[in-house]
């Protein structure tokens, strides 16, 4: 999958490129990641971006012909690598976005690829964006001090998500929030810890009481941390039949 970032601060993106899981699909080649910055794209000696905005008020606003520019450099090479540009959305990271979510993070894995502006000071000019901009998605209802961090996190939510990444694709279908529910406890050696053992249905082998016990944890784990999670939930035919056992 393609990706272009477009950041005044490309040295950022070492934390995710160089590590983990989208490192190593970048050295399999199952995603490219192409770090472009602005500053490039200026005809000043100074290398300016930003400038004071219309109207006045505090900080500095990001221009649009340097970013306009760096965009289409971006489209250039997403048809080199042969994506669809209608399948490869310019997506500017933004408190005033889309929350970033599951759904969102599955209907994003079916792009060919992704444009992804950074902001930093007060924000981008708004021409710029009304023209551009395809998508505004958001991490959470706070303010950063730029897109750069919440890009890595839309990055790493889908690169994960790409076939054969994972080294078990149940890893990433077992989840937080993939089927709508949080995750069920995890255990792993010792068999004692502080005293607390772990739960004799998990060394079992009988997988079919697994699975109802790990989907029993995660139902509980969602009613008592996300109630709201739980209220959007709609369970299968077998997992109505655990629920029943759960109520009885």
């Amino acid at each position: 999958m393609f990706f272009a970032v477009i950041s005044i601060l490309p040295e950022m993106f070492t934390a995710i490129t160089e590590y983990g899981v989208v490192g190593r699909a970048i050295k399999r080649e199952q995603a490219m990641i192409h770090l472009i910055n602005p500053r490039d794209f200026t005809t000043d000696n100074y290398r300016r971006i930003d400038e004071r905005p219309f109207g006045g008020g505090p900080g500095m606003v990001m221009m649009a012909e340097p970013l306009e520019k760096a965009i289409a450099h971006a489209k250039d090479l997403a048809m080199q690598a042969g994506c669809d540009l209608d399948k490869c959305p310019v997506v500017y990271l933004s408190p005033q976005g889309e929350t970033l979510g599951e759904t969102v993070v599955t209907q994003m894995v079916a792009f060919d690829g992704m444009i992804l502006l950074c902001g930093r000071y007060e924000g981008i000019d708004e021409r710029l964006l009304e023209t551009y901009v395809d998508m505004e998605i958001s991490i959470g209802d706070y303010v950063l001090t730029g897109g750069e961090l919440p890009a890595m996190v839309l990055m790493d939510s889908v690169i994960r998500r790409l076939p054969a990444v994972m080294g078990d694709d149940l890893s990433a279908e077992q989840d937080s929030f993939v089927d709508g529910l949080l995750d069920c406890p995890h255990y792993t050696k010792p068999l004692e810890f502080q005293g607390k053992a772990v739960p004799d249905v998990l060394l079992s082998g009988h997988h079919a009481n697994i699975a109802k016990w790990r989907f029993i944890q995660q139902v509980k784990r969602t009613q008592a941390r996300r109630p709201d999670l739980w209220e959007k939930f709609s369970p299968n035919k077998q997992q109505l039949k655990w629920l029943k056992d759960l109520n009885d």
